[in-house]
């Protein structure tokens, strides 16, 4: 088996786009869709959950006059939404989030309802890619092994069929943590991941054992959270809650290192993530043109080979994590 790999290395995520912590005026968020189709983005990953259907609406709006096959898009299933009177109580972290309260569902008619509704807020008719999005928050917990139970019986087995009909390219799970997706590893033949947050310039936590299970059966990885919600990126959050005093202290190691090589922190972060074989794409967030514009040319920028030199000898990094070549 062969993952499908989507275009890379650099990719666009759209969970700020659903006004994850802060509200993204539409003029701007109009604006960061067609600085990343100018900039060369062609792969693109949304999900019900961001914004309660915002950012599938936004865009499917930006890409709906782009020809079909000239990009790569991806949604989730596993939460379906319903109309709700009050926002603000079901906001789950977005801002003005659109009046639809989220409830999960991993069954395959959940799943394929899922697939139907964002069709119809994308207006597109067609996905390359979906994933089984958070069905394990919480390995150890008993809601884990309900819905993961629930999403092996049901999503998976709707998304495996739809792969070998042809009707999506590709099927995997949108996940921040590696255990449930070495789990789906062993039973089942997904072709992609998408991991957020789990191997970034702080965080190794994929390179020991997903990567090499992913190798072995050819399945490819999408990394979100390059920057881990802010910290590798001159913010104070990690995994999107005020970072530790250990985790804060590792990434001014690392930034003080990148200045010394006249390096960007941000674009360490973006390259390293890339480097490894079983990574197709790196899909931060961005919010702004600007910031569009900045990912895509960190993505480039030259870093010298004794940045990763010297972050190996401070241990910062582990001897086996591949970088970028010069």
């Amino acid at each position: 088996m062969t993952g499908y790999s989507p275009p890379g290395p650099l990719g666009a995520g759209s969970a700020p786009l659903g006004n994850l912590g802060t509200v993204v005026p539409e003029e701007d968020a109009v604006a960061c869709l067609a600085a990343a189709w100018d900039v060369g983005i062609r792969h693109y990953d949304t999900a019900p959950h961001y914004g309660a259907g915002l950012a599938e609406h936004r865009l499917g709006n930006a890409l709906r006059s782009r020809p079909r096959d000239a990009y790569t898009l991806s949604t989730k299933v596993g939460r379906l939404l319903h109309a709700a009177p009050e926002t603000r109580e079901v906001s789950q972290g977005f801002v003005h989030a659109l009046p639809f309260r989220r409830t999960f569902d991993y069954t395959a008619a959940g799943t394929i309802r899922s697939l139907e509704d964002s069709h119809q807020r994308t207006g597109l008719n067609r996905f390359d890619i979906v994933y089984i999005h958070d069905c394990a928050e919480d390995w150890h917990g008993a809601a884990f092994k309900d819905r993961f139970a629930e999403a092996m019986a049901g999503a998976v087995k709707v998304l495996g069929a739809m792969r070998d009909r042809g009707e999506i390219r590709a099927w995997g799970m949108g996940l921040n943590l590696v255990e449930p997706a070495l789990a789906c590893l062993e039973t089942e033949r997904p072709d992609i991941f998408l991991i957020a947050g789990r191997y970034t310039l702080l965080d190794h936590t994929a390179l020991a054992r997903l990567f090499p299970a992913c190798a072995a059966k050819g399945v490819k990885v999408v990394l979100g959270g390059p920057y881990n919600s802010g910290l590798l990126a001159g913010g104070t959050t990690f995994n999107y809650v005020p970072a530790e005093p250990d985790m804060v202290a590792r990434a001014q190691a690392i930034r003080a290192i990148c200045e010394r090589h006249g390096v960007d922190i941000k674009a360490a972060a973006l390259q390293f993530c890339a480097a490894h074989p079983v990574v197709a794409a790196v899909i931060p967030g961005p919010r702004t043109a600007a910031e569009v514009k900045q990912n895509a040319a960190l993505m480039q920028a030259d870093i010298p080979g004794a940045l990763w030199s010297e972050l190996r000898r401070a241990g910062l990094l582990p001897e086996s994590a591949p970088t970028p070549e010069k």
